[in-house]
């Protein structure tokens, strides 16, 4: 990924969070001499591996698990909040529409898991993690010959992380007013994405 020095960032902590915040991700492999995309929900385990690790899951039908046999690296993309930025929020008379953004490019070579009990934990901590929001969370109790029938149509997996690329376009290399006329007009957009923005940009100043 091309990165500008300008908008580099190598903090564990600012990676992590927009990973954790944003965990459905887009999943690329090699497949002969073309991609393969998938589009799923991750676990980061910053903690495991030495550079961490993710988790997640598909469904058997999804081709894309059987990539994994070659053992070669795969590309997880992780975006985080984004908007388009108009000329005219700027307090510079010369300039011109762009977009800022965050994202993570995360590489590793993925593993599928082998036993009943790892494909538990990811479909356990996955419901848990997006459930947490609720006043009245879905408790997982399906009976056991259904939950059986579905995890046999389910493939778990696991990366561990080789090396993570971070980019936050934040408009830093523009001029203290600008970014600060640029930050009020995202806060009164009354757009839910461009709020997200705003929110990132004042916790990256």
């Amino acid at each position: 990924m091309y990165i500008p020095d300008a908008f580099h960032v190598s903090d564990p902590k600012k990676i992590g969070e927009i990973i954790s915040s944003n965990s459905f991700a887009t999943l690329v492999s090699k497949d002969g001499d073309s991609l393969f995309a998938s589009h799923l929900p991750f676990l980061y385990k910053p903690d495991q591996g030495k550079k961490g690790s993710l988790t997640g899951h598909m469904a058997k039908a999804n081709r894309h698990w059987q990539l994994f046999n070659q053992k070669e690296e795969a590309l997880i993309i992780f975006n985080g909040p984004h908007a388009y930025i108009s000329p005219k929020w700027y307090v510079a008379e010369v300039a011109v529409p762009t977009w800022n953004y965050a994202t993570i490019h995360v590489y590793g070579i993925p593993k599928i898991m082998k036993t009943a009990t790892e494909l538990n934990a990811v479909l356990d901590e996955t419901v848990e993690k997006h459930e947490a929001g609720s006043p009245n969370p879905w408790i997982p109790n399906l009976p056991v010959e259904l939950q059986t029938k579905l995890h046999q149509a389910i493939v778990g997996f696991e990366i561990e992380i080789t090396r993570i690329e971070a980019k936050f376009k934040l408009g830093q290399n523009r001029s203290m007013e600008d970014q600060k006329k640029m930050l009020q007009t995202l806060r009164d957009s009354g757009d839910a994405e461009s709020i997200r923005l705003a929110k990132l940009m004042e916790d990256q100043r």
